[in-house]
């Protein structure tokens, strides 16, 4: 085995080029990195060989979404636990074809992708890197009972894809496809997580940590934070949300724990500074792990598809259920902090406030087009995105403080961390800063808009609304590639474009959609508003 790796798939990669030695930036060993190729490979051949039999299966369902997630950066850091699943992967592609009496396709051998011609390459990796998004939101509302024979059929059509298809306009327009199959899971986890937790309701979040023992959850998925919050009632432990886990503190349903006090620590990359000897236990639950360093380390947990070599792992019984037991008890044992600790944003602020979904905007939906015929308000920024440690991402603050006082700041996904602890105001009772949620809720972000273009019966890039992105990994692909199929255009993309878009591929989305590269605060602010 070629003791290289090469991935290009997040923006920290290596001299903007891709990392290919013996780690990647993010912390991932070569050995995890052509694991997760080889298990990519198998789930291509997988989805190849349920289009051939005409048929899938449950099991292949969820292992195709199960799969994709895994190999999402800064998730999966465990060799053994993702060849467990190529295993599986492999078990079931063979089930599959012996029952429908065909020979089994091959896996796709991934280093035939990377070193195929750059624009063949670059087009299958948006598709690859978009479906991996899509795969963590899919995989999120199937945690809570919501699935789409659609979305799960689009996951097989586009995977095989990879196996099957080289020529550049229909790569295109599978890449277009993946972006409707984003829309389409991100609405079923809309729909779920409303559903289950009741709309997200506008609330100010405490930094402060309250004395005594304390657990922190960080990353997405709210199932999960609803069983934490059921098995500490009356425990006496207190639960803190980390970076994307955040809005949660907006849901009736999760909010109503006494027991949820806040939010601790700022943005996920962060979090080997923040967490360094802090007395309490953490609990990561999807793409927001770093390699955890000793000062911290004895009191990390992961969950779901989460892993990391030597960490202890809450698994799901063949029910759902867990049990978080070693979580708070190990919580308890550290004991959280003599005195109330107060931590602060990045710009110093001791508060947040979240939940501003599209049930909340649109309930205000006439008070804004009011002020926008008045004049009030003149422009509306949605500055989001993931967030990261590369230099370069503050120009997100900067864009957000420079923004006059008659413009509103819809904002999202990690990418809020830079910002979302300023006092920016508000326009007649609106806020300018509108924390609309997790990077999943660009569905709720889309509504929003659609229903402003309704209300001034005009398209949505006719609206006095600019889009300003950052980007990281690949659920922020996945949720590019659902706004370009929405046809929404001349979107800006920062803090560099991907490593992954050829030249040419990089033509086509300027030419098509207007994508455009970030500059300056203060050159893009004077262009967004001319």
């Amino acid at each position: 085995m070629d003791e290289k790796m090469f991935c290009f798939q997040c923006e920290q990669t290596a001299k903007c080029t891709a990392c290919t030695g013996r780690a990647g930036v993010c912390g991932k060993p070569f050995d995890v990195a052509l694991a997760q190729d080889e298990l990519t490979g198998a789930l291509v051949g997988l989805a190849c060989t349920c289009k051939q039999a005409g048929t899938r299966s449950e099991l292949a369902d969820k292992l195709i979404v199960s799969g994709l997630f895994t190999c999402i950066t800064n998730v999966n850091f465990s060799k053994d636990t993702v060849d467990a699943i190529t295993a599986d992967v492999r078990a079931e592609k063979e089930r599959i074809a012996a029952a429908a009496g065909i020979e089994a396709a091959q896996d796709l051998l991934l280093g035939h992708v990377w070193s195929d011609n750059e624009d063949v390459r670059s087009l299958k990796s948006l598709i690859l890197f978009g479906l991996r998004g899509a795969a963590a939101y899919a995989y999120h509302a199937r945690m809570l009972g919501s699935v789409s024979d659609e979305a799960q059929q689009a996951f097989v059509d586009c995977l095989a894809t990879l196996a099957t298809e080289s020529d550049l306009n229909k790569l295109l327009a599978v890449s277009m496809q993946v972006g409707k199959l984003s829309h389409d899971v991100m609405g079923l986890l809309d729909a779920a997580n409303t559903g289950a937790y009741g709309m997200p309701e506008p609330t100010e979040v405490s930094l402060k940590i309250e004395k005594g023992p304390f657990i922190v959850m960080s990353g997405h998925d709210l199932h999960d934070l609803k069983l934490l919050l059921e098995q500490t009632e009356g425990t006496g432990v207190n639960v803190y949300t980390h970076g994307e886990m955040l809005p949660a503190n907006a849901y009736p349903e999760l909010k109503r724990y006494p027991q949820l006090k806040g939010n601790f620590g700022t943005a996920w990359q962060n979090q080997q500074k923040e967490f360094a000897n802090v007395p309490a236990a953490f609990v990561f639950t999807t793409n927001c792990l770093m390699p955890p360093r000793p000062s911290y380390a004895d009191r990390v947990f992961t969950t779901e598809v989460v892993s990391y070599p030597e960490l202890v792992h809450i698994p799901a019984a063949a029910d759902g259920s867990k049990d978080f037991t070693p979580v708070i008890e190990k919580a308890k044992e550290l004991g959280g902090y003599d005195e109330d600790v107060q931590l602060t944003g990045i710009n110093g602020g001791t508060k947040v406030v979240t939940g501003f979904a599209r049930a909340a905007v649109l309930s205000v939906a006439d008070k804004v087009v009011d002020a926008v015929k008045a004049g009030k308000i003149k422009h509306f920024f949605l500055v989001g995105g993931c967030d990261g440690a590369k230099p370069g991402r503050n120009y997100y603050t900067e864009l957000v403080k420079q923004a006059p006082n008659d413009t509103v700041i819809l904002t999202l996904a990690c990418g809020k961390y830079r910002f979302n602890d300023l006092d920016l105001g508000d326009i007649d009772g609106i806020p300018r800063l509108l924390d609309i949620g997790q990077c999943n809720d660009a569905y709720s972000a889309v509504e929003i808009a659609l229903a402003l273009a309704d209300a001034f019966d005009c398209g949505v890039n006719d609206l006095p609304l600019s889009i300003v992105l950052s980007w990281y990994e690949q659920k922020a692909v996945a949720d590019l590639l659902a706004l370009l199929y929405l046809g929404i255009k001349d979107i800006k993309l920062g803090p560099t474009l991907p490593a992954f878009v050829s030249p040419n591929v990089l033509d086509i989305l300027v030419r098509e959609f207007g994508i455009s590269p970030i500059s300056t605060p203060e050159e893009d602010l004077t262009a967004l508003l001319a």
